[in-house]
């Protein structure tokens, strides 16, 4: 039984930036995940940039995972996780490198891992006024919709890639994250399901992407369709994971 006058063990953080060519953008988050999370540790996952991205972060004193090439953002948060559960991670926060997720909500991530296994930082639930239009905004409702059935709670943001995973999710993640388009968001969230790990989401405001998705044109967009349409059905019909102890 724990003694109520001895306060709870502090949760060991890293938050992990995978990163591909964001030399630019990268002192701007790692500085505000050192003001939103100062006693997190950070990593930055470098996806075969060709930019500096790496030297960057050794300039801010953060370890560099480095790929020998781009291998998505699937691939390097694999190798996040495989390197949390080296290090006895209690949690792993991931941020994306290029300033669309807004660390301050960090603690809000981390605070919902009391009463889930995974947490999504969502958009679309209340917090700020990003939009989307079109084939991809018609993707990510039936995404929702789907996702939330499978899960059995109420999720609005299921390609968000600013989420947090607790020590079952690393150990599950670790060993079979996703590193195929699309299956680091909308997989990983099926996989975690069906092993039983509990998926919650918070609120959160998110910039508008300076590149990629957010603003594709009408054929990118139907190819996004298609693509969460195939990880949905690739991730109900695979094989049900198990998490070690």
């Amino acid at each position: 039984m724990t003694d109520p006058g001895v306060p709870e063990p502090r949760r060991k953080v890293l938050v992990a930036l995978p990163a591909f060519n964001e030399k630019q953008s990268l002192p701007r988050v790692v500085a505000a995940v050192r003001r939103a999370a100062p006693d997190a540790a950070i990593v930055v996952v470098d996806d075969g940039s060709t930019d500096g991205t790496a030297g960057v972060a050794r300039q801010a004193g953060i370890p560099v995972l480095r790929l020998p090439f781009n291998v998505g953002v699937g691939g390097a948060m694999r190798t996040a996780f495989l390197y949390a559960l080296q290090e006895g991670v209690d949690a792993v926060v991931q941020v994306d490198a290029d300033g669309q997720h807004d660390p301050s909500y960090i603690p809000d991530l981390l605070s919902a891992l009391d009463h889930a296994a995974v947490v999504v930082g969502a958009r679309f639930a209340g917090r700020g006024d990003y939009h989307v239009r079109g084939p991809r905004l018609w993707a990510m409702r039936v995404l929702a919709a789907a996702l939330s059935r499978i899960t059995g709670t109420k999720l609005t943001d299921t390609t968000s890639g600013f989420r947090a995973a607790d020590r079952r999710a690393i150990r599950l993640f670790a060993e079979h994250y996703p590193a195929e388009y699309l299956g680091d968001t909308v997989e990983s969230l099926v996989i975690a399901a069906r092993a039983g790990l509990p998926i919650v989401q918070v609120p959160v405001a998110m910039d508008v992407r300076r590149q990629g998705l957010a603003s594709a044109g009408p054929v990118r967009s139907a190819a996004y369709l298609g693509r969460a349409c195939l990880a949905l059905l690739v991730a109900v019909w695979g094989r049900t994971p198990e998490v070690g102890t």
